[in-house]
């Protein structure tokens, strides 16, 4: 997947490709490196060379990320008196071999700028200002040995530290946030450049969260503010979302990792928020010779307008950022003689210093809103079959036993997200409660993440934490008989914790266990003597594989099972739009594909809205081969595994919502020029991959609302609007239509009327490749289009013969 998505940012108009190192990716095993894969760094960097682009590396090699144990080897956790990121001897060593590994592996590919490759700048440690004074003068003495560690290392570029304000000697100081722009005080040294190392897009999901959304014009507000103020980079966090497959995710974390970002989770962008930037990125390298080599000044003629001008006067070289800092009144301003229109919270670019070419609050890119397609599937290809996981008891053989639970993560070693716990205990028939309204209470007390309960053999129920409260107790009736009683516990985590001091003794698992309601009194046993085995049967005979699902006896499938496996196969589906598997009558569990995980599920756990924070989960196509795929599920508390579905995903209902007229910009001879002078106001509708707009869905023009997939006509809408926006766009690839109320018949005294056209349509291929006609016919065709082009012209609905 890599070369499209890096080839999406750069058209979206980036120049630079950020990536962490991943430790633990890349030495599971202490002294066992893997580069291989999805851990091929030094493929990576190349594709993004070959792009033309640069890189910064942030090697960390702590690096957070929402990535599991903060991309630290689990391994590290069992090496003797460590203690992690202060100044402890056993971890400064193995950080110190790491670091070196990878620059020098950069180095040997000749991948840093000093020797002509792409990495432009790397990042030692990772956000240490949050931890540091938990370490006191530990952690001030560790964090001047990591940059002496990376300044020594050779690399020959410049190293940065983010959220290090008092970042050593020439170690750049860099922010993350939102409006790095407004809320950082800047670089520690005036020699220091303006580094925004994480401009976050949106929000990354945990389970149980509700949805996280930030405006494109927020955004692009946001950057446009930076490089006013003389920013030098800005990162954006994250431009692709991408997914958390297998159990990378850190504690709670969702597996669709940062959808809102401009090329969602899947890959595909997402409409305005791409295009919108991609017009910023424009107008910032329109002004970019201003900005590099220009006199800085700035003005403020009056409360909530700047107006921050780079200008090189001999060679009439000149842009300027005219900004509204109020969040809600619009308003006009003059700026050397000429009045601009600013709406409020938003920065115009002026690359001459007289053109606006983007405002931050008018957008002009196409929108799109994303629709999945259920695969129509043979039905007997859709059965499923099911295995039953084993129960285990403290009498098994290979149990590791001990007179108290022991903690989860110690035990786990990360091979897996499972633990069971089992005890057993005598009771007499006068120890139970005589009562019929009075039942044993199982109660556990937990340090996280979930645990499931089994008491002589049947399910009882679960309980979990969350990414805010870890610990909890899970407390539900059971029922119990006189003589030996078994109890079992699932307990697990959902991923390990990625930030915040002293993670080498962070713990989860349950650490008191007691049943109460007896005559006797409340049963702690806590000290009764447990078992433990790590994971579950399932995972140690893989039969998530192919090879693996032979191991075990399949049966028919029963539905709302604890602890069960659940597999089938199915084809692959026609096409090259991403796939996705709908989860939504699962609860909680893991899912493979092809011996591949696709990452952890967690239905069941639902936001404070009531919906599931995921339902639908990612299968990359490299997953696939065209037929006979494994489709292998764990569920963990019951679930429906019928209703699991395979969709497509495309990006296929696109609109235009626009207000205001927009051109095209570019420079020449020094000077900025619109594409297209003259133009009328005008919106273009296009599809991509050369698809034809099939169909229009909506046509407004007055005041519509809503949102692309969801817009609503307003009290000035002009009913003519659809019928002339099918006209001059149906059956083509792409086509520009008027913003001009007249064009449409609109009252223009309307009250209320924002003079906006929303379109929205859909798409499908051409039935077939375009041939090209012989030139006697396509020169007669050419006659009669252009007979027709000069109608469309005088009727105002395109604007030249260049629309060809």
């Amino acid at each position: 997947m890599w070369p499209n998505i890096i080839a999406n940012a750069k058209a979206g108009g980036l120049n630079v490709i950020q990536t962490y190192v991943f430790w633990n990716g890349h030495e599971p095993i202490q002294g066992q490196y893997n580069f291989e894969g999805r851990y091929d760094l030094v493929k990576f960097i190349k594709l993004v060379q070959q792009m033309r682009m640069y890189v910064t590396l942030r090697i960390g090699p702590f690096i957070q990320a929402e990535w599991n144990h903060g991309g630290l080897p689990v391994w590290l956790r069992d090496i003797e008196n460590i203690t992690f990121r202060t100044n402890n001897p056993p971890f400064k060593y193995y950080m110190a071999k790491f670091v070196r590994k990878i620059v020098d592996m950069m180095k040997e590919e000749k991948l840093f700028a000093s020797q002509g490759g792409p990495i432009i700048l790397a990042q030692i440690e990772n956000e240490y200002n949050m931890v540091q004074d938990a370490f006191k003068e530990g952690g001030k003495k560790y964090i001047r040995w990591a940059s002496n560690l990376a300044l020594s290392s050779g690399a020959g570029v410049p190293w940065m530290m983010c959220k290090q304000q008092d970042a050593p000697g020439p170690v750049i100081n860099a922010c993350n946030g939102r409006n790095c722009g407004d809320t950082w005080i800047g670089p520690n040294h005036p020699t220091k450049p303006l580094v925004w190392s994480e401009n976050w897009t949106a929000q990354y999901r945990v389970f149980g969260d509700p949805p996280s959304q930030r405006t494109v014009e927020d955004l692009s507000y946001s950057v446009a503010r930076f490089f006013s103020k003389n920013g030098t980079l800005v990162n954006y966090y994250m431009y692709h979302g991408g997914t958390n497959f297998g159990r990378t995710g850190s504690a709670f974390v969702a597996t669709r990792y940062y959808d809102e970002a401009p090329l969602d989770e899947y890959g595909l962008p997402k409409q305005p928020k791409w295009g919108h930037l991609k017009d910023l990125h424009q107008a910032l390298k329109l002004s970019r010779k201003a900005m590099l080599w220009g006199t800085y000044s700035f003005l403020s003629h009056r409360k909530d307008f700047e107006a921050r001008v780079y200008e090189i006067p001999n060679k009439k070289v000149c842009a300027a950022f005219l900004t509204n800092t109020h969040a809600t009144i619009d308003t006009t301003v003059k700026f050397r003689g000429v009045d601009y229109f600013l709406p409020h919270r938003s920065i115009s670019i002026l690359p001459d210093c007289r053109t606006v070419v983007f405002n931050t609050q008018k957008i002009n890119a196409q929108h799109n809103s994303r629709s999945f397609t259920p695969v129509v599937e043979v039905r007997k290809k859709r059965k499923w079959k099911m295995y039953k996981d084993y129960l285990p008891r403290y009498q098994d053989q290979g149990i590791v036993r001990n007179y108290e639970p022991l903690e989860l993560m110690n035990m786990t070693k990360d091979t897996t997200d499972y633990l069971w716990y089992t005890t057993s205990f005598h009771i007499e028939e006068e120890d139970l409660p005589r009562r019929h309204d009075i039942r044993p209470v199982l109660q556990v007390a937990s340090l996280g993440h979930v645990v499931h309960a089994f008491v002589n053999g049947k399910y009882i129920g679960n309980a979990h934490g969350s990414k805010i409260e870890k610990s909890f107790v899970f407390q539900k009736p059971i029922k119990l008989h006189s003589g030996i009683n078994h109890i079992a516990i699932l307990a697990l985590t959902v991923g390990f914790p990625d930030s915040g001091p002293y993670l080498e003794h962070r713990m989860a698992g349950i650490h008191s266990v007691a049943i109460q309601g007896l005559n006797t009194g409340t049963l702690d046993l806590t000290s009764n003597g447990w078992g433990h085995q790590v994971g579950l049967l399932g995972e140690k005979l893989q039969i998530y594989s192919q090879e693996g699902s032979s191991k075990v006896q399949w049966t028919q499938p029963v539905g709302n099972t604890a602890l069960v496996w659940y597999k089938r196969y199915f084809s692959t589906p026609l096409g090259n739009d991403p796939v996705v598997l709908d989860m939504k009558t699962m609860a909680k569990g893991l899912a493979w594909v092809n011996g591949e995980c696709i990452g952890r599920y967690w239905v069941s756990n639902t936001s404070p809205l009531g919906t599931a924070t995921q339902t639908l989960y990612h299968i990359p196509r490299e997953f696939m081969k065209p037929k006979g795929n494994l489709l292998v599920v764990f569920e963990e508390s019951g679930g429906n595994p019928d209703g699991i579905q395979i969709l497509t995903v495309k990006r296929d209902e696109i609109c235009t919502y626009v207000s205001e007229y927009h051109r095209s910009w570019s420079r020449r001879k020094g000077k900025v020029l619109s594409i297209a002078e003259g133009v009328k106001p005008e919106a273009q509708l296009s599809c991509p991959n050369q698809k034809i707009i099939k169909s229009i869905t909506f046509a407004s023009f007055g005041n519509p609302t809503g949102v692309c997939g969801n817009f609503t006509v307003g009290n000035c809408h002009a009913p003519q609007t659809q019928a002339i926006v099918e006209k001059i766009c149906l059956g083509r690839n792409s086509c520009v239509i008027s913003v001009k109320g007249e064009d449409y018949l609109a009252d223009e005294d309307c009250p209320g009327t924002t003079d906006t056209l929303a379109v929205q349509f859909t798409d499908f291929p051409s039935a077939a490749p375009v041939k090209q006609a012989p030139r006697r016919i396509r020169l007669e065709i050419k006659e009669q289009y252009i007979a027709k082009t000069k109608k469309l012209i005088e009727a105002g609905f395109i604007r030249d013969e260049k629309v060809c």
